[in-house]
């Protein structure tokens, strides 16, 4: 394992494989396990940097709530304290959020963008404090049925039990006060005017049974970034690198190398 001090906050991080650098910024809830399957099919051509996101896994869950623009200023002090100058940005949900305002923010980083289940602006403020609410009332386990229910497609969800209940304790296990503070940060996100200062070549990808950031949201957010390809992958939810790591790994791969000279 390996940890870093950020601005004060201690960040827990994985680098693994050779090659062109890519980052990972994973979803509310989960932790840099999720992108395990997808980086055994990648290290063998890149390098990837797995982070568990402030709040999460074992880096710190410092008092919220949080932002994305904060979130953002995780990423790139951890990228500057490896000496990463320029990157392949992968993000995930949430981490898609964070990924945008780098994108929009320290253009010269970002070679290319991928947009895994994300939007521009996810849920509503209701929504946010509603399910706040609840983790604040009744920990982690009062929300994560209704969670997992979100996250999976139906085939995964029937077709895989056991790693259903492991994911699911992933979550339950999210530190609570710093998964309620990502859910603020969420809540407060709306990125429609950053999108214009994207550049890099973006892909979008996103599940045809997502419940939280369905096609046509996903759809809305790609075609105001210029010359982004939208790529929907037909009976998965909200989390492709776990349901279809194989595929998403192949759609990566494929995007990074066009960038290529």
């Amino acid at each position: 394992m390996k940890f870093a001090r950020i601005e004060g906050r201690l960040v827990h991080y994985r680098t693994v494989g050779a090659g062109p650098r890519v980052a990972f910024l994973n979803s509310l809830g989960t932790d840099l396990r999720i992108w395990d399957q997808l980086t055994e099919r990648l290290s063998d051509r890149f390098e990837c940097l797995l982070a568990d996101m402030r709040g999460h896994g074992l880096s710190d869950a410092p008092a919220g709530p949080y932002a994305i623009a904060g979130l953002a200023d995780d990423t790139l002090g951890l990228l500057g304290h490896l000496g990463w100058e320029r990157v392949h940005l992968v993000g995930l949900s949430v981490g898609g959020l964070v990924a945008q305002e780098i994108a929009a923010r320290a253009p010269a980083c970002v070679e290319t963008l991928a947009l895994l289940d994300t939007a521009v602006r996810i849920g509503t403020a209701t929504s946010w404090n509603e399910r706040i609410a609840a983790v604040e009332a009744g920990g982690m386990t009062a929300i994560a049925d209704g969670v997992i229910a979100r996250w999976f497609g139906a085939d995964y969800r029937s077709g895989e039990p056991e790693a259903v209940a492991g994911w699911r304790n992933m979550l339950a296990r999210t530190p609570s006060a710093g998964y309620a503070a990502t859910c603020a940060a969420i809540r407060d996100a709306d990125l429609t005017e950053r999108l214009a200062l994207i550049r890099a070549p973006t892909l979008a990808i996103v599940g045809g049974e997502d419940q939280s950031t369905p096609p046509e949201l996903v759809r809305a957010t790609a075609t105001r970034i210029a010359s982004a390809r939208l790529e929907i992958l037909p009976g998965v939810g909200h989390l492709p690198p776990v349901e279809r790591p194989g595929e998403t790994a192949g759609l990566l791969a494929a995007h990074f190398e066009r960038s290529r000279p």
